[in-house]
């Protein structure tokens, strides 16, 4: 998948995946690169805009599996910003696909 469209949706796939439930760092790498082909290097730098933009709270939870986990969890300004980006998202496939169907093109 080309890098750009990669970068412009993966703040929104974010933000909708943590509005589910809260997720640490690498579980979300998981939950991501299922989907889509990503590297932990571009999600960390995200997290830490989005939770420095107050877009979500981050706890520690100790792990039975290794040292204690950073959970990132969506505040309200986060589902707010989230609620937006989705509705633009929908506008700009909306706009594309009447393009590739031949639609509205005068």
């Amino acid at each position: 998948m080309n890098v750009q469209f990669k970068k412009g949706v993966l703040e929104l796939c974010v933000l909708v995946i943590i509005c589910r439930r809260d997720f640490y760092g690498y579980e979300l790498v998981q939950t991501i690169s299922s989907n889509i082909d990503i590297s932990e290097g571009t999600i960390y730098p995200l997290l830490r805009r989005l939770t420095k933009d107050g877009h979500f709270n981050t706890y520690i939870r100790e792990s039975g599996e290794g040292p204690p986990r950073k959970y990132y969890q969506i505040t309200e300004k986060g589902k707010e910003y989230k609620q937006a980006l989705l509705e633009e998202w929908n506008q700009f496939i909306t706009g594309v696909n009447n393009l590739i169907e031949e639609k509205d093109i005068t």
